[in-house]
């Protein structure tokens, strides 16, 4: 990976433009068929009309100057990034709005919440997995899910680094509520990092201004990347947690806002910006992205797994940060190339709901026509496909079908010897529960 090409520096082009062109100029700005190219990409593509290619990004950086907000986030030079909203941009906020916010289409045999705490639990799973890969963690998915399911004890760094992401992202749902301040993120990153650092000591603390300062590298060694000093780091921290909590201000002072899925994506690029620990920055990021997306009233994000996406193409991701470090703190790169992630994992999840739906309904039609239960059963079983933590009783069963206790029983100890329900005594009685693989043996 190369550090792109950074653009012709603009006062120099502002500077030197010739007024008789700059109707021309002006006009070129909205030339770019709609995407937001950087100078490394514009430079291969031929300009419109006379203009040269530094006219034509003059114009181009004019009309999006226009559209930028700065942010108090700023580089190590103290100039403020920026961040605007073009119309992909726009558009892509409104889907996220759409889908994200929960008016994705679920049926209710995913609603349940049953369904719900499977389907979390799995996405959960499936974010702490990738993120550590991500990282470098080797782990193989298949023995990195069994861990995670049955609780066994890490064996390595690598699953250490997984079930660590897991603790942190269940961390995070349950402080969706709660503002962010420092020991929010510092006890975040401890959680991550425990037992993964060769120094532990730097696990839940800033770099400090006695250590060396951490950099970012490319797969070939070349440094991409050198954060803020550490005595700034602090200071940086607290900018930080203002900003991601700026959205409880929005009803009060309209000017603070700021789209929610922006506000989390830039919460993202902030900490991989200021890399403020000595490792687990990555991880950290992501993590607090969800923590905003939660805490503003993205439920379904709960659902989502960036981190697979992101670990497919990765040299994507860490160019998004660097078109904005090298455009002039300009993170519109960063924010489009999010949320094209944010929809991506929206569309996969809903893939995923659609063939769950599907294979729903064919078991429940397989059921109805060629199962050799009867019609309680049937209905029963129905019931728990949509709802596997329901429990069932003679008593209940009984009293729902209008049988008697006798055929009740009958029905349900049926179900029990062919492996479809499990039967467990509570006192005097006994109670009914689903097999966990209840869809797939039901299938055979």
């Amino acid at each position: 990976m190369k550090i792109p090409e950074s653009p012709p520096e603009f006062r120099l082009l502002f500077d030197g433009i010739d007024p008789e062109r700059l109707g021309s100029i002006i006009a070129a700005g909205g030339s770019t068929g709609g995407k937001y190219r950087h100078w490394s990409e514009l430079r291969h593509l031929d300009p419109p009309g006379d203009l040269s290619l530094e006219d034509w990004w003059l114009g181009i950086k004019l009309a999006r100057m226009a559209d930028s907000h700065p942010l108090p986030l700023r580089d190590k030079e103290g100039k403020p990034f920026t961040y605007a909203m073009p119309d992909e941009a726009q558009r892509a906020v409104h889907l996220v709005d759409q889908g994200v916010a929960g008016r994705i289409s679920i049926s209710e045999s995913v609603v349940g919440k049953g369904n719900r705490d499977r389907y979390i639990l799995s996405s959960l799973i499936e974010e702490a997995i990738t993120s550590s890969q991500l990282e470098g963690a080797s782990t193989s998915r298949k023995v990195a899910k069994e861990m995670l399911r049955t609780g066994r004890a890490p064996r390595n760094r690598s699953e250490r680094m997984i079930v660590n992401n897991y603790q942190a992202m269940e961390y995070v749902r349950r402080r969706r509520d709660d503002p962010l301040d420092p020991e929010f993120v510092l006890v975040l990153h401890e959680i991550i990092t425990r037992g993964t650092l060769d120094n532990e000591d730097e696990a839940g603390r800033l770099q400090r201004p006695d250590e060396v300062r951490v950099a970012v590298y490319s797969p070939e060694g070349e440094i991409i990347h050198r954060p803020p000093p550490a005595e700034e780091l602090p200071s940086r921290l607290e900018a930080m947690c203002e900003f991601a909590n700026a959205s409880d201000e929005a009803e009060v002072r309209p000017e603070t806002f700021m789209h929610p899925a922006v506000r989390a994506i830039l919460l993202h690029f902030w900490v991989g910006y200021d890399h403020p620990f000595g490792d687990g920055n990555g991880r950290t990021a992501r993590a607090l992205f969800y923590w905003s997306m939660l805490r503003q009233g993205y439920w379904l994000a709960e659902f989502l797994t960036i981190s697979s996406i992101l670990k497919n193409a990765p040299g994507q991701y860490a160019t998004s940060y660097l078109f904005a470090e090298t455009d002039d703190g300009d993170t519109t790169y960063f924010v489009l190339y999010q949320l094209r992630v944010i929809l991506r994992a929206m569309e996969e999840l809903q893939g995923y709901l659609r063939r769950k739906m599907e294979e729903t309904r064919k078991t429940e039609a397989l059921l109805r026509t060629d199962s050799g239960l009867n019609h309680r059963q049937t209905t029963l079983l129905s019931h728990a496909l949509r709802n596997p933590d329901a429990t069932f009783t003679v008593k209940a069963h009984s009293s729902f079908h209008n049988v008697v206790q006798a055929t009740a029983r009958t029905d349900l100890d049926g179900l029990t010897e062919r492996d479809l329900l499990i039967k467990n005594k509570a006192g005097r009685a006994f109670r009914y529960f689903p097999v966990p693989d209840l869809a797939e043996k039901l299938e055979k």
